[in-house]
């Protein structure tokens, strides 16, 4: 790791904000010294404006390369695992064994009296050191080498965390977890032993079905969405086997939109339909949607489904508090060329979503000649009698 000098760090602050294919050009031609380690710094920076703010704003963090960056954690999904964390157990010691740039693991660990974190890359590992001092988290260790290794020789804690690679050699992605790097379900009897809690960060891709059968024992699963993008899949093992309580968390600028139930309440959730469209539709957030709370979904909050695979929701009165888009309805149709023509009218430029609909959004707007943007929302959808309609709506 090239030491950060005044006169780099002075180069960095001078053009943090600069496009950086253009700054290369520029400082290649004046041929200047650890163009490439600036360059990083940069970039790195730039990337934390938005995904680590107070990173961003803390003078000498340095950054590693762009896989590094883009892999991290974001500093929201981070606080949200630290968050989790302190409602589940007991807060004096913490191992992250996949410490990576070392995101989750410099939030989390503020709340803990011991911390360490292992990492296996080693000028990796010396960003993470160098940057937990300048954090001022003084109740942290960094250790350069491989986790297993060091889980197998560690004393207990109270909790671990990984975060398996999921990328292969070729930068492709895995999502099965016994394709990640490590392979975990080999050592779920070692987690257990030597933490009473441990979180493992998953592919939001993963199945949650599928996850709770490979790993057993896992007491809560959080499905974690940044304005409604499913970011991450998160899974709490203890030694006590439960029905998993399932979060599905959406962090927004206005805040979480949360929501939990369990696979044996989804099931025996009833469920109604609607007969005719309410004053109001609901679209769930996309941790929803992943999680399968679907029954749950219109029990909790009194409302009717359109169709068993449509996941849209109505009702005649507002339910402010749902976890997801609210629209007023102001028409719908069938879905034929007169209908269409009829409630359309006067309109040039809408956000259309399909829903359970056989046609894709390009073909939608082929056939209504209708441009994307504007106030208006249009859903095409399939009704529980197999009707096919477009609904026209405006933010509720």
């Amino acid at each position: 790791m090239i030491e950060l000098s005044e006169e780099i760090y002075t180069l960095i602050e001078e053009n943090k904000n600069c496009d950086v294919r253009e700054l290369a050009l520029r400082m290649n031609k004046r041929d200047i010294k650890n163009t490439s380690f600036i360059l990083d710094q940069i970039t790195g920076w730039q990337i934390a404006v938005i995904k680590i703010p107070s990173w961003a704003s803390c003078s000498k963090i340095i950054y590693p390369t762009h896989l590094s960056m883009e892999q991290c954690s974001s500093e929201s999904t981070a606080t949200y695992k630290a968050e989790l964390i302190s409602l589940l157990g007991k807060m004096d010691s913490f191992v992250d064994l996949t410490t990576g740039f070392g995101v989750d693991f410099s939030i989390i660990a503020r709340q803990f009296k011991y911390s360490t974190c292992v990492e296996k890359q080693k000028e990796l590992c010396e960003i993470v050191s160098h940057n937990l001092s300048i954090l001022n988290i003084r109740n942290a260790t960094a250790i350069n080498g491989d986790g297993l290794v060091y889980l197998q020789k560690m004393k207990p804690v109270d909790w671990i965390f990984i975060d398996p690679a999921r990328r292969d050699e070729h930068g492709g992605k895995h999502i099965a977890i016994n394709n990640c790097e490590p392979d975990i379900t080999q050592w779920i009897d070692l987690f257990k032993e030597k933490s009473k809690h441990t979180l493992i960060k998953l592919s939001p891709m993963m199945d949650i079905s599928l996850a709770i059968k490979e790993l057993k024992d896992i007491s809560h699963i959080h499905i974690v969405s940044v304005n409604n993008e499913c970011k991450e899949l998160l899974l709490v093992l203890d030694k006590k086997e439960k029905n998993p309580i399932i979060h599905t968390a959406n962090i927004t600028d206005k805040g979480i939109q949360y929501f939990e139930f369990t696979q044996n309440s989804e099931i025996e959730s009833p469920c109604n339909f609607c007969d005719t469209l309410g004053k109001y539709l609901y679209e769930p957030n996309t941790s929803l949607l992943k999680a399968g709370a679907f029954r749950s979904l219109s029990f909790r909050f009194h409302m009717e489904k359109l169709h068993p695979n449509s996941h849209l929701y109505t009702s005649s009165f507002l339910n402010k508090d749902f976890p997801g888009r609210i629209f007023c309805i102001e028409d719908f149709c069938h879905f034929n060329k007169k209908n269409i023509r009829t409630v359309l009218h006067g309109i040039d430029k809408a956000n259309i979503t399909i829903r359970n609909f056989p046609l894709s959004v390009h073909e939608i707007r082929k056939i209504t000649k209708i441009s994307e943007g504007g106030e208006w929302f249009l859903f095409a959808t399939t009704l529980k009698q197999e009707e096919k309609v477009l609904i026209k709506c405006k933010k509720a």
